[in-house]
């Protein structure tokens, strides 16, 4: 029997079958035969998704519009929820020109004393947070601006990242760029924590005093100013070691700056700090960072 010749050309002309992988194991093949590409395309995909987050063009409609709800304030809603605690949040807001100077004083001289003269990060506190911090391996000195502050206060969390403080020095940047000096601190004053639920002075005020921020006292404004860094565990209507020393530190700096008169008026005058009370306060100074 002799073979059909068409049925040979036929077999010689049969395509081979193609691959027919699917993408994502040419895609698995591709990323292991380019490990030191995939890395990099993954790292530059993470920078891109971190970089979407910052709020690039927001910062500048903050030259006259007030935030209504921060993101501190979320956080806190939402830990209060987790907690089965519904959290009520209680702000108003106050022009910072109606409230009294040494109100003012005592929180820049508390929280950044070269709030008007740097850019909104003051170089020398951050390396000097980062090597107390690497010697004594903790967060034992905090280093933020008032602007820094506020960039975490309006757009971040409380985390203690090495990504969180980036994103916070970026938006502090920001902020300085598009913002008057007293814009920010305008800012500051009425949207930082002050207590559970409690945000910005004029709720403050209200709260622990039963006055507007417009009538604080010096000492009523140095004790708020002291608890700054820890509003969530001590009051500046409740005397402590913490709001002792804090508060003596704050009116030593502002007499230093001729803010105060030479002599305090003895009802002002601090009482007597033991070296329990330094150590009482440092505990909760790392807040800030």
């Amino acid at each position: 029997m002799h073979p059909d010749p068409e049925a040979e050309q036929g077999a010689e002309q049969t395509p081979a079958s193609p691959d027919i992988r699917p993408w994502w194991r040419s895609a698995l093949h591709w990323l292991r035969s380019h490990p030191v590409l995939s890395i990099l395309g993954a790292v530059l995909l993470w920078v891109f998704a971190e970089a979407a987050t910052i709020p690039w063009f927001a910062v500048a409609d903050l030259r006259s519009e007030n935030p209504e709800e921060t993101a501190m304030m979320r956080q806190r809603r939402e830990e209060a929820e987790a907690a089965g605690k519904p959290l009520t949040i209680v702000q108003e807001w106050v022009p910072l020109t109606t409230l009294p100077r040494h109100f003012r004083d005592a929180v820049i001289v508390a929280e950044d004393g070269t709030f008007y003269r740097h850019g909104g990060i003051e170089w020398y506190e951050v390396w000097e947070s980062l090597r107390r911090n690497l010697k004594e391996w903790r967060l034992a000195r905090g280093a933020s601006s008032i602007t820094q502050q506020l960039a975490k206060n309006l757009y971040l969390s409380t985390d203690q990242t090495p990504v969180r403080k980036l994103k916070e020095l970026v938006i502090t940047l920001l902020l300085e760029r598009e913002l008057e000096k007293d814009r920010i601190l305008e800012l500051y004053v009425n949207l930082i924590e002050w207590g559970p639920g409690l945000y910005g002075v004029e709720a403050a005020a209200r709260r622990y005093f039963g006055k507007p921020a417009a009538r604080l006292t010096l000492e009523e404004s140095i004790r708020l100013a002291a608890v700054i860094p820890s509003p969530l565990k001590h009051r500046p209507d409740r005397e402590s070691r913490y709001l002792r020393f804090h508060a003596r530190v704050i009116r030593e700096r502002m007499r230093a700056r001729s803010m105060l008169p030479a002599k305090a008026d003895p009802a002002e005058r601090p009482s007597a700090l033991s070296p329990a009370d330094a150590v009482d306060a440092e505990k909760d100074t790392t807040d800030g960072l």
